[in-house]
């Protein structure tokens, strides 16, 4: 055994048991005490290999205790792969740490390339696990799912129809930052992965700005083998409830209505059947308004393009959000994630005729409009019966103050939906984007999410539309290596000049709404509020008071236009009126000596 499983200790039990005294579990503070675990015994126990199978899976030899480390998990990988020709195992690239991104290709063709699996003519899942490395339940089922596919023979048939692409650990430095105090809400596995990468980053919110090695790694494989479906798996915080395993993505109002119609009246469904016929409890994603009273609500959203399942939208890319409960026990997680990906794969071969009608209708739409984020819906809202668990307040010694118990104990209550599904701010779509060469961290981004441009050899005037940024507010702290910036636009018309070595970005390409998405301003996720831009909100000429206070008297006796303007300004802003700097800078900012690419934004609109 080796030093990261010695770690765990009898303390473990308790984590993975359910409720335990202190007293029995040893130090207070180093044992979560979770709420009552209610019993289990689902059909898919008999999934598990017995731990002197030759093919048993690390995790399955513990009795799911346990999950392997990086190198177990790609020595068995590595094992697999020997046994099998019809997988393939590919680095993806390296990791910060110098780790590979392994990605397992099980094809029956043995393809092992993008065009090679094109040419099979069936339609591929991608999913990934370990995007938060400590939520780790999709690796060991995924192991689980390959061996049946590929050598035990027992789901062999799956591949009949579709291609299973797998990523076990995307994360994966931040897997090895593994100890048994890296998840205090989760039932096992006893030593687990950190959340957030070597750099302290959160992968599931860089898909838009792709700071992460990691990130672009993964976004530049989406791109290259064209999934057809791709799932991200990850583990709960949050509640207690019945459900064991719950997924969601965006609705139809989001960017791919056709692929969300797919979603809803397809996949979920069988998905849904599949489990409770398994014996598991899936369910929708739960965002309790109020954890301590689900009659307020449950919250629905379409997330932005920071998020998998917003990204997959945006790129129109059937993608689903899987979350395990973190409070059930390790076993019943990583069993009921194989039925999740097995479900899947066999609806994928079945309706992925549908599925690829709805991918090209929503990659062959042209909007005029592009939504950039969404608000709540008015009105009535739907409900659904939510199988949740009782509760009761009890005050804190610690704060004084009332704290929610969970009992352990099934409730199912009728729950309203609270939808942030209604489009909200939206743009006109433009022609295409000028990104001056003056950019090149944009422009590389831009290539390496996929979206085509052009790159001029020869310097072109343009006629576009450009934005002043009126009214930034920067973040008051960092937020994932940056801090964000929001602003107000103000477009206006110019003939621009744009230098060899400009991208254009046109939107009639399938990529076209993740490009406005990305470069638009007012775009809760572009590159601006993630802070690409941060050099425009600096001013660096400024005027001396000795030189703009003749100016500026001489200006109001030359233009009674201007000197009614400013008295004006004078009887209506009282700040202003009290301000003698101000005062100087309205003038000078009404002289040809301003700075007029202060605050313009440097991205055109054809």
């Amino acid at each position: 055994m080796n030093l990261r499983h010695r770690l765990s200790t009898c303390l473990l039990c308790a984590v993975g048991l359910g409720a335990a005294s202190p007293a029995l579990a040893g130090s207070a503070r180093e044992t979560p005490i979770l709420p009552p675990l209610p019993p289990w015994s689902g059909k898919t126990r008999v999934l598990a290999l017995p731990a002197s199978h030759p093919w048993v899976t690390p995790s399955e030899a513990s009795g799911f205790r346990t999950t392997p480390t990086y190198d177990e998990t790609v020595a068995w990988l590595k094992r697999l792969d020997a046994a099998s020709p019809e997988l393939a195992l590919v680095s993806l690239g390296k990791s910060p740490q110098g780790r590979d991104l392994w990605l397992a290709i099980a094809s029956l063709e043995r393809a092992t390339t993008p065009e090679a699996l094109a040419a099979t003519g069936k339609p591929m899942l991608f999913a990934q696990a370990g995007i938060h490395s400590g939520e780790i339940d999709g690796k060991d089922a995924g192991l689980m799912l390959l061996r049946d596919l590929l050598v035990t023979g027992t789901k062999r048939a799956l591949l009949e129809r579709a291609n299973f692409l797998f990523v076990p650990i995307l994360s994966v430095d931040a897997h090895e930052r593994a100890s048994r105090f890296s998840r205090v809400n989760q039932r096992g596995p006893e030593v687990s992965g950190w959340r957030t990468t070597a750099r302290n980053l959160n992968l599931n919110r860089d898909y838009a700005k792709l700071d992460a090695l990691e990130l672009r790694l993964l976004v530049a494989a989406l791109d290259r083998y064209q999934p057809d479906l791709y799932f991200d798996l990850h583990v709960t915080d949050g509640a207690d409830y019945q459900y064991d395993i719950t997924y969601g993505t965006n609705s139809r109002t989001g960017h791919s209505p056709a692929i969300a119609g797919w979603m809803a009246e397809q996949l979920i469904p069988a998905l849904d059947r599949d489990l409770e016929a398994a014996g598991h409890v899936p369910g929708p994603l739960i965002f309790l308004q109020d954890e301590t009273d689900p009659t307020k609500g449950n919250v629905r959203v379409n997330t932005g393009v920071r998020l998998s399942h917003g990204y997959g939208d945006a790129r129109h890319l059937a993608s689903l959000l899987v979350e395990n409960h973190s409070l059930k026990p390790y076993d019943q997680r990583v069993l009921g994630t194989y039925v999740l990906l097995e479900s899947a794969l066999r609806e994928l071969g079945r309706s992925a005729p549908a599925l690829r009608r709805a991918t090209a209708e929503d990659r062959g739409r042209q909007a005029r409009m592009v939504t950039l984020d969404w608000v709540p819906r008015q009105g009535t809202p739907a409900t659904f019966e939510m199988k949740a668990v009782a509760s009761r307040l009890e005050r804190s010694r610690v704060t004084g103050r009332d704290y929610v118990v969970w009992t352990g104990q099934p409730l199912t209550v009728t729950v309203p939906w609270l939808d942030i599904t209604q489009p909200g701010r939206q743009v006109a779509k433009p022609r295409a984007y000028w990104v001056p060469p003056t950019w090149p961290e944009v422009i590389e981004r831009l290539r390496l999410h996929g979206v085509r441009f052009e790159v001029i050899p020869e310097p072109r005037e343009v006629e576009v539309e450009m934005v002043r940024l009126t009214e930034a507010q920067l973040g008051d702290q960092a937020f994932e290596g940056r801090v964000t910036v929001t602003a107000t636009p103000l477009p206006e018309r110019r003939r621009e000049w744009f230098p060899a070595g400009s991208a254009r970005v046109p939107t009639d390409q399938p990529l076209g709404d993740l490009a406005v998405l990305l470069l638009e301003p007012a775009s809760p996720d572009s590159f601006f509020q993630w802070g690409f831009f941060h050099e425009l909100l600096q001013r660096t000429e400024y005027v001396e008071a000795y030189v703009m206070e003749p100016m500026a008297a001489a200006m109001l006796a030359q233009d009674p236009a201007l000197a009614a303007a400013f008295e004006k300004r004078l009887t209506e802003d009282a700040a202003f009126a009290a301000d003698p700097r101000a005062r100087l800078q309205w003038f000078y900012e009404r002289t040809p000596f301003y700075d007029e690419r202060y605050l313009l934004y440097p991205v055109g609109r054809e």
